[in-house]
């Protein structure tokens, strides 16, 4: 950094960057010469004489380097900061102006970069690319409504980093990704040009080109600022934050007046505000605040070339930010403005990998679905007098009784002393007394061994080997887990090595479970898509996979393939045919094969039929017996017993390397063990009663049954209600439990949705839930092919709530559709 310039405002001598809390930084031209103008709370600004001492408002600073331009040190200076207009009314046909990134230290040794760019409306989606991505693309912003938006965000190696740090000069810099609308003026300044041509530079604005260097001012903008960083001590309250007059700086010393609101008229041409309290103007009238409401923004990475030369001061509206990271924000600048020691943790310093993981699942529109619950138990009136989360696969959530013979000898083995009870039958009993056997201290509150109980790893074999007709399944290759995620994910992580071109990549479908997603963004694995065929129910195509195949090994090294039968949240079972083309594809392209089958007891279509990998594997014989390499998946979430908090689960191993097995067993023991109480219920889906017990009959006939019928019944209401509403297409529910419908959403609706900066389909779910209560989760948040919007939902719900959230689902797609038709 620069040399700091003697503030004779404040009364001072020269002051570092940390000292400055309320003065402009610029950087000097090339001559060295400028001035800086005055700009009081509620006052117009103006220039400052020649010679005088600068003041400014107070503002958040960030430094860039122009194209073709090495990074230089900024200082504060008297020196001219007036650089070209901006558009003050949004054109179509006016470019992105975009900036490159420099050194936020002005060292030439920082590997820390600011990306910024100024955006005019598009009407373009925009299109965030992997950070890890070979060649990260252009990038274009979506807006709110008609204003333009800055995207900030920061690179290191690579990874995208979060929240303001300090640089070794004193100044906290921007470290988050937020997209944030901007404030524009009456009218666009006569030097941009309507072609989309770069405008033209006042003459002021040379020098600053000459330096090679930009200053963008944020003002302050309440629960936004903490966020944003701070210049030294300078800091918002997050509880009471007080709301400034944004500015933009133009040519001739002219300000640019603040948006006053959705809705409101443009101001005027005459219109001068100043940077001072929220609702003071020029004449010291009062204005209309900024909205209070937040806007649904999308954060993410761009890459960012130079489009113009303008020099400018960026003003920001407010911009409701996530508490959470608002309030951490908030704390590490307060730190720093008191001088106290920053956190060794924050987001700065955090695993920069764990940031990218996203779970659609359990994501913002869920978040506000647990609001509008809230807001129900207050009293809030709502059209609706309940939510409906239809988002997530959770049986027992959606009222399924829980299966009465797995709970009983749960009981038993959790509480001992019920084996003398009469309210229990004998065979809950004896299944009780022999897994407590198998336990260490015959209790189930000790330790299992890591890989779980014995016995039950025993009975999990015997399971398979009925399952797949007397095929042969090994104790030792079996791994008890904390539900069939933390099997996956465990898997995941003996696979994933490598940095940049060799990375690991792992074929995943699209649609597909999040979960995939997320642990690969997690392991900085490389995600590579192939797509189902929506027109053949969903069927995976070999060919599809070919392509998959040859384009990820431009960037990557791929070592693993994943299938999901039945699908999730396709829904979709695939035929024996498919499973064979897709394990001599495997083997082909020496790919380690994971199958989610986690879904198999869920199978409804009359025409299809559940085969697993292991068995189609070995059936197929030599070679593929025996060298293909398998990892499969089951779970006693799904099925028909719906245990999912009780976190059961297995992977069997097949043709694993010997060593590696044992890498595997190393990593589940510094896990310890899975729960002992989801080894139990996992116990008795592997094990249920015989026809010989007594508990068979009402097990059997009157709750396994009952259970896969009626999830059957729904999955056929589904698809037919589906299909009778206009604009919707679902293909058949053959199995798992869910349906993935497609929608057709009106050209307006999508615009729309990217004016807000969403995802249509995300934009199409939220207005779903705000006016029905009814929680789907959209299909972007699974993955889909461009141009198409689906959304999950699953068909858990009872049979006397199912039919009426249909009717009301397609209902509101109706209506929906007239008012953006």
């Amino acid at each position: 950094m620069g040399p700091i310039a003697p503030c004779r405002a404040c009364r001072g001598g020269p002051r570092g960057l940390s000292q400055l809390p309320s003065h402009s930084l610029h950087q000097s031209g090339a001559s060295g010469r400028g001035r800086l103008g005055h700009l009081a709370p509620g006052a117009a600004p103006r220039a400052a004489p020649r010679g005088a001492a600068p003041r400014a408002a107070p503002g958040w600073y960030v430094f860039g380097k122009r194209a073709g331009q090495q990074p230089r040190a900024a200082e504060v200076s008297r020196g001219p900061c007036e650089g070209p207009e901006l558009p003050s009314t949004p054109t179509p046909s006016t470019p992105a102006q975009r900036l490159q990134p420099c050194s936020t230290d002005g060292g030439p040794s920082s590997r820390h970069r600011l990306l910024l760019a100024q955006a005019w409306p598009q009407r373009r989606r925009a299109s965030l690319p992997s950070p890890n991505s070979p060649k990260m693309p252009e990038a274009w912003l979506s807006y709110p409504g008609d204003r333009p938006a800055l995207l900030a965000g920061s690179k290191d190696g690579g990874s995208e980093r979060a929240g303001p740090r300090p640089s070794p000069t004193g100044v906290t810099m921007l470290r988050s990704w937020a997209l944030v609308p901007l404030a524009w003026g009456p009218s666009p300044p006569s030097s941009v040009d309507p072609s989309g041509r770069s405008p033209p530079p006042c003459p002021q604005a040379w020098s600053h080109r000459a330096a090679g260097t930009f200053c963008l001012s944020l003002p302050h903008v309440g629960l936004l600022s903490p966020v944003l960083g701070t210049l030294g001590g300078h800091r918002a309250s997050p509880q009471a934050p007080p709301a400034f007059s944004p500015t933009l700086c133009g040519s001739q010393g002219r300000s640019v007046p603040r948006w006053a609101g959705p809705g409101s008229p443009a101001p005027s041409a005459s219109s001068v505000l100043s940077v001072g309290p929220a609702g003071c103007s020029q004449e010291g009238a009062p204005s209309q605040a900024p909205p209070s409401q937040p806007w649904p923004i999308e954060p993410g990475p761009a890459d960012l070339t130079p489009a113009s030369g303008s020099c400018c001061l960026l003003s920001l509206l407010p911009a409701h930010l996530s508490r959470v990271m608002a309030l951490r924000a908030g704390e590490h600048s307060q730190e720093a403005a008191n001088g106290l020691k920053e956190k060794v943790l924050t987001l700065d310093s955090m695993n920069p990998y764990v940031r990218r993981v996203e779970y659609a699942v359990r994501g913002p529109i869920v978040q506000r679905a647990l609001e509008l619950e809230q807001e129900l138990r207050q009293g809030v009136k709502k059209p609706f007098t309940e939510v409906i989360r239809a988002n997530i696969g959770d049986a027992q959530a959606m009222g399924q009784i829980p299966i009465t013979f797995p709970r009983q000898v749960l009981a038993l083995c959790v509480h001992p002393d019920l084996l003398n009870s009469p309210d229990f039958p004998d065979d809950a009993k004896r299944r009780a007394e022999r897994i407590l056997q198998a336990c260490g201290g015959h209790s189930l509150g000790a330790y299992s061994i890591s890989a779980g109980v014995q016995m039950i790893r025993e009975d999990v074999a015997r399971y398979i080997e009925r399952r797949d007709g007397g095929i042969p399944a090994d104790p030792n290759n079996i791994f008890l887990s904390t539900g069939a995620s933390d099997a996956i994910v465990t898997v995941l992580k003996l696979l994933v090595t490598g940095e940049g071109r060799t990375r690991t990549g792992v074929l995943i479908p699209i649609p597909q479970y999040p979960l995939y997603s997320a642990a690969l963004a997690e392991f900085n694995a490389v995600q590579v898509d192939y797509y189902l065929d929506e027109e053949r129910a969903w069927a995976l195509d070999v060919a599809e996979l070919r392509r998959a195949l040859r384009q990820a090994r431009d960037h990557c090294r791929p070592r693993a393939l994943c299938v999901i039968n039945p699908g999730n949240p396709t829904g979709q079972v695939q035929t024996r045919e498919c499973i064979e083309d897709v394990i001599r594809f495997a083997y082909e392209e020496k790919l380690f094969l994971l199958a989610d089958e986690v879904y198999q007891d869920n199978v409804y279509a009359e025409s299809s039929q559940f085969h697993s990998f292991k068995k189609v594997l070995t059936e197929m014989g030599p070679p593929y017996a025996a060298q293909q390499e398998l990892a499969s998946f089951h779970s006693i979430s799904k099925g028909y017993m719906g245990e999912c908090g009780f976190r059961g689960g297995y992977v069997e191993v097949v043709n694993m390397d010997a060593a590696v097995k044992q890498q595997m067993q190393k990593l589940r023991s510094v896990r310890l063990c899975p729960p002992t109480p989801g080894q139990v219920l996992l116990d008795v889906a592997v094990s249920p009663p015989a026809p010989s017990d007594p508990s068979f009959p009402r097990f059997q006939a009157q709750e396994r049954r009952a259970v896969l019928a009626e999830l059957a019944a729904k999955a056929k209401l589904t698809e037919q209600v589906f299909n009778e509403a206009p604009g919707i297409r679902c293909n058949p529910v053959q199995g798992a439990m869910y349906s993935f419908p497609r929608v057709q959403l009106p050209p307006r609706a999508v615009q729309r949705a990217q004016e807000l900066g969403l995802a249509p389909d995300m934009f199409f779910c939220l207005r779903l839930l705000e006016e029905t209560g009814i929680c789907v989760v959209p299909g972007s948040g699974f993955g889909q092919r461009e141009g198409t919007y689906h959304f999950r939902m699953t068909i858990l719900p009872p049979m006397e709530k199912l039919r009426p959230l249909l009717e009301k689902l397609s209902q509101f797609h109706a209506k929906f559709t007239r008012e953006y038709s």
